[in-house]
């Protein structure tokens, strides 16, 4: 139960339209291009201030150590960065399949730094803002921007993309991906060339890394050739999530109810915005 007076910050997941792999970074990355598109499957970070300077979680993921957590880990470096000297109680109340490729730690992160620079009042702009986050993950500045956006770099040269409206059936296999283990794959493709955005959208693209998923994940390589079956289908970022597009909910909504016991099913909306973002009026 909530606080009388704690605030409550959302915090969305994203998908990867595609996902090319065009290098491999002296510093251990890989240069990315990618299409974020935000989705309104959230996570909801629960925020209480505190007087005595202390960050603690007062709940969150099962599985995932308090200290282990990106929006604690956030709060802590926001307060690292500015000296302020309030705390906050947090509750990470999740809803995006962890290690899906959906972002959802990620965005817990990027919730954390705005909501505190908001009630902290530490008026960090959000150019500083989305630079602590990058240390935290390659994801976190896309949501700190809160904005669909075409990226490359690690993933953090970010330019607005306003995209059509697109309902999404989302499928979670129930499998997590180690990022990192398919970034360390022999196997994986990284010199494809550079692609502008309009030449992904008159011939689209792919995602580099679902050949070494398929390799590390038969359950995901299932749900793909099923889902293939039946519409265009992708794995977003590392995986295990995959996704099709469509013009109406009513389509979406009529493929998921034929997405198999075993596998999970959610229908998300295509964001341009992030629903943070225009809270925060930014």
């Amino acid at each position: 139960m909530a606080a009388p007076d704690e605030t409550r910050w959302p915090a969305p997941a994203k998908l990867n339209l595609f996902l090319h792999v065009t290098g491999r970074r002296a510093d251990g990355y890989h240069d990315l291009q990618t299409l974020f598109q935000l989705i309104d499957l959230e996570d909801t970070i629960g925020v209480t201030l505190r007087e005595d300077g202390a960050i603690e979680r007062l709940s969150g993921p099962a599985g995932v150590a308090p200290d282990a957590d990106l929006a604690v880990r956030a709060a802590r470096a926001l307060k690292a960065a500015t000296g302020c000297r309030l705390g906050a109680s947090l509750r990470v109340i999740k809803r995006i399949p962890m290690g899906g490729g959906l972002g959802g730690g990620s965005s817990d992160a990027a919730t954390a730094l705005l909501a505190l620079n908001r009630l902290w009042r530490c008026g960090l702009p959000l150019e500083r803002l989305a630079e602590l986050g990058l240390a935290l993950g390659s994801d976190v500045p896309v949501f700190v921007r809160g904005a669909s956006a075409w990226a490359s770099g690690r993933g953090e040269a970010l330019v607005p993309v306003e995209l059509p409206e697109r309902w999404y059936l989302v499928v979670d296999p129930g499998v997590a991906v180690s990022t990192s283990q398919v970034f360390q794959m022999p196997e994986l493709t990284r010199n494809t060339p550079l692609i502008t955005i309009r030449a992904f959208f008159e011939s689209g693209g792919r995602n580099d890394c679902e050949p070494v998923v398929r390799k590390l994940s038969p359950e995901v390589g299932e749900a793909l050739d099923w889902l293939a079956r039946l519409a265009p289908a992708r794995l977003t970022g590392t995986g295990s999530c995959i996704f099709a597009s469509f013009g109406s909910a009513i389509d979406a909504e009529r493929l998921a109810a034929r997405v198999p016991d075993r596998w999970r099913a959610f229908v998300a909306r295509g964001l341009n915005v992030s629903p943070l973002r225009e809270r925060l009026g930014a």
